[in-house]
């Protein structure tokens, strides 16, 4: 009997899910389990990678009983992660050595201010296509490496081994210690050229050889798992925002996406040739797919999106659960002249400035809860705009349609506020997963489930488009106003 399904882990910033999808790409069923968010200091955001690895084996047995099947009936699994998070564990025991360190996390800040030196944070742009951030994984490695007595020595000696989540699921559940093109690039440790690490990129940010994964595509058999998946080949492995631009079906240069999750995340494809952005954007593997060339793209890396509703709902109390925001917004015509920049830990694409802090300004004694929370869900679609300019910039491209997925997709409001800000149509698509989705698609794609790229580009259907509604004259004022916003959060740190 043919292997009918597959399954994707999705390793995300606040949860851990597994979904097993079908031959048409539609979702058969899902478990989901959220972890805890660490903050050991201002600043400081850390995981258990110990508690990550037993809740998706938790959630991969929940989708796996509500589907009604066993490992044996899936074709392949695939594996989609929160992308910098850095993690260190024993070789021998599997053990972590420390707390994973978060992609938001900004402890690095200073070590980055002594690597770039005199040229600043664009030192390795050239062979990395990244700024030098605290987002990225590299410095971290380095800082855990500094800050644990002994550990550098056992990290030369192989006796550490370094992963972000992909690494550490595929460790655990095959043995093998690997990563993808997608996930390296996001290291600053990887030559976009090469496509390996890179010794001087080592050297310089002291990082020893020995403690990394091999790179390997994003579609290819790994592996096979043991223990909850015994026997399903372990087959493809995509960065999140990767894994959406994958799943969206963007496999033509120009073709682009949005996914709006704890950060939002655009990405542009940009054919087989890396483009060096000049405006603030990221220029990253998108994909590769077996023996083929690397295809890459441009992305703008928003820190902060469906994690500001969160933070609304926790710190503030100004509503019980995260959708209640839009109901909320939708009492009030606007702002009442307020906007939120949220900030908390610097500013990403396109101004990369970590001394930035978040704001709101614009307040007066008319602003209620309900205005607030309609400048929250400005903020998103703000920073998708500023975005959105600076890809259209770089790449001479204008952008016709966004492709929208993540969960912030369901709040209406903030999607037609999108498509008017954009002046552009926001199309959502009939399976909003496309995260993992993607990682499924390069899994079935590996063991020949599904045959090629076109096959993949037929399962895409829309769901809901918005189209723009807004005056000229409204958004350019709003676009004025954001920006004088975004000039108040600089130099506060």
């Amino acid at each position: 009997m043919p292997k009918q399904f597959i399954a994707a882990i999705d390793q995300g910033t606040t949860s851990s899910r597994c979904i097993v999808f079908d031959a048409a790409g539609r979702i058969v069923a899902s478990d989901q389990k959220e972890h805890r968010q660490i903050f050991p200091r201002p600043g400081w955001v850390e995981h258990d990678a110990a508690e990550i690895w037993t809740n998706v084996q938790q959630v991969t047995l929940g989708a796996l009983s509500k589907a009604r099947i066993k490992p044996a009936d899936l074709a392949a699994v695939g594996i989609t992660n929160q992308r910098e998070t850095t993690v260190l564990w024993d070789a021998k025991t599997g053990i972590p050595v420390a707390n994973a360190i978060v992609w938001q996390d900004t402890r690095t800040d200073k070590l980055l201010r002594e690597l770039g030196g005199a040229e600043g944070q664009d030192r390795f742009r050239a062979a990395t296509g990244l700024p030098l951030a605290t987002y990225f994984s590299g410095p971290k490695i380095r800082w855990l490496l500094d800050e644990h007595e002994g550990l550098r020595a056992r990290a030369e000696a192989g006796e550490v081994l370094f992963g972000t989540m992909d690494s550490w699921l595929i460790w655990n559940l095959t043995g093998r210690h690997v990563t993808d093109v997608t996930n390296a690039s996001r290291t600053l440790l990887m030559n976009l050229s090469s496509l390996d690490w890179d010794d001087d990129l080592l050297a310089a940010i002291g990082v020893p050889r020995a403690c990394l994964p091999e790179i390997r595509s994003s579609s290819e058999v790994y592996g096979e798992a043991r223990g909850v998946l015994a026997g399903a080949p372990v087959a493809g492995a995509l960065g999140d925002q990767q894994a959406a631009l994958f799943g969206q079906t963007c496999f033509s240069p120009g073709e682009g996406k949005c996914t709006y999750g704890t950060g939002a995340f655009m990405l542009l494809n940009t054919g087989t040739a890396p483009v060096a952005s000049k405006s603030g954007l990221l220029t990253t593997v998108g994909y590769r797919i077996g023996e083929a060339p690397a295809v890459y793209a441009l992305e703008g890396a928003i820190a902060v999106a469906g994690s500001l509703v969160q933070w609304v709902r926790d710190n503030l109390g100004l509503i019980r659960h995260a959708a209640d925001i839009e109901a909320l917004a939708a009492t009030v015509e606007d702002t009442g002249g307020c906007v939120f920049v949220p900030a908390f830990a610097g500013l990403f694409a396109p101004h990369w400035r970590s001394d930035a802090r978040g704001v709101i300004v614009g307040l007066t004694g008319y602003v209620t809860k309900a205005n607030i929370a309609r400048a929250v869900l400005e903020a998103v679609a703000w920073q998708v705009r500023e975005v959105a300019d600076a890809m259209e910039a770089d790449s001479g491209v204008n952008l016709t349609t966004l492709k929208a997925d993540g969960g912030m997709t369901a709040n209406e409001l903030l999607m037609q506020f999108q498509a008017d800000v954009l002046d552009a149509p926001v199309v959502r698509p009939k399976v909003p997963e496309t995260t993992c989705l993607g990682a499924a698609y390069a899994a079935g794609l590996a063991v020949g489930y599904w045959p090629d790229t076109e096959t993949l580009r037929a399962n895409w259907q829309a769901d809901k488009t918005w189209s723009p509604a807004m005056t000229a004259e409204a958004r350019n004022a709003g676009l004025a106003r954001w920006k004088k916003a975004v000039e108040r959060t600089l130099d506060w740190v």
